[in-house]
């Protein structure tokens, strides 16, 4: 897994500092004692890329140079289903290192499955509620449920004054915001904006399962989006029926859903601000990706 400093010693990379890495909850708590700063999180999975370099930059801006940046690090079980990828989840700790030290992340937090889960898996889970049942949560009926539940552990685990977390999985996002609203938890949750490869497609780890063809046709996923936001003047119709007809140009890609919602997702937007979201596989690779639409009502 590489580094496994504990709590109080850093490597030094040339002249740069590496984060404490720390394996355990006791080193997470004794590392967040040193510090009465504002401090912000990053939660990853790993395998990081530049969309969560961006993530860090956002989470340093928020605290400023005094403040304390944390990354975890866990590939989270609870939510992936059977036959899904998590045994083939790229782990690229060394690597993910490097992004941290780059970044200026202070604490890694990167535990084990049994530190996360020490009785083994969780009988108690988050509840997504209606939402988590609709759009992902339809093609993955289990998954929103893991994710609330190991993103409520790391927020009480962490207590971050600020999480960041990436537009990109926005339906993630969403229910994020509304868990820690509906439970009263102390933290604010803050969105970063997607970061898109040269040919708009989105950033992901799991790009990596794509060929350089297949990553080629996926690029039609944003430019279908586009074609939806431009047409947001002519009202919700005219949105959904410009990007259906770029994906519809590629048979290739077996798009799961194309909708178009209220910015929290709970419902059909007539006009004002929405969001157009889009999933569908290619190969062995599931996307995901989104565009804010600002929607005019047609008149007349």
């Amino acid at each position: 897994m590489g580094s496994t400093n504990t709590y109080g010693e850093h490597e030094r990379v040339g002249s740069v500092e590496t984060p404490v890495v720390v394996r355990t909850r006791a080193g997470l708590a004794e590392a967040l004692a040193e510090s009465d700063a504002e401090s912000s999180v990053v939660m990853t999975m790993g395998a990081l890329h530049d969309g969560h370099r961006a993530l860090i930059r956002r989470a340093r801006a928020l605290v400023g140079d005094a403040g304390q940046v944390l990354a975890t690090i866990f590939v989270n079980p609870l939510q992936f289903a059977e036959g899904e990828d998590f045994d083939r989840y790229p782990r690229t700790f060394d690597k993910d290192l490097a992004i941290c030290t780059a970044e200026g992340v202070d604490v890694v937090f990167a535990p084990e499955q049994a530190e996360i889960y020490p009785d083994g898996p969780a009988r108690v889970t988050v509840d997504p509620g209606p939402l988590g049942r609709e759009l992902e949560g339809a093609a993955r009926p289990t998954h929103f449920a893991g994710v609330l539940t190991v993103v409520a552990k790391l927020l009480n685990l962490t207590v971050p004054t600020y999480a960041v977390f990436g537009e990109k999985d926005y339906q993630q996002l969403a229910l994020i915001r509304r868990m820690v609203h509906d439970l009263d938890m102390p933290y604010e949750i803050v969105g970063e904006p997607t970061v898109r490869e040269p040919s708009g497609l989105a950033l992901s780890s799991r790009n990596r399962y794509l060929s350089a063809d297949e990553r080629q046709i996926a690029a039609a996923l944003s430019t279908a989006l586009a074609e939806g936001v431009a047409a947001g003047p002519r009202g919700r119709d005219a949105v959904l029926g410009a990007a259906g007809a770029i994906l519809d140009q590629h048979p290739e890609l077996d798009v799961d859903y194309l909708e178009l919602r209220t910015p929290d997702l709970s419902a059909e937007p007539v006009h004002g601000e929405a969001r157009l979201l889009v999933a569908a596989r290619i190969g062995s690779a599931r996307l995901l990706d989104n565009m804010a639409v600002q929607l005019i009502e047609p008149t007349g």
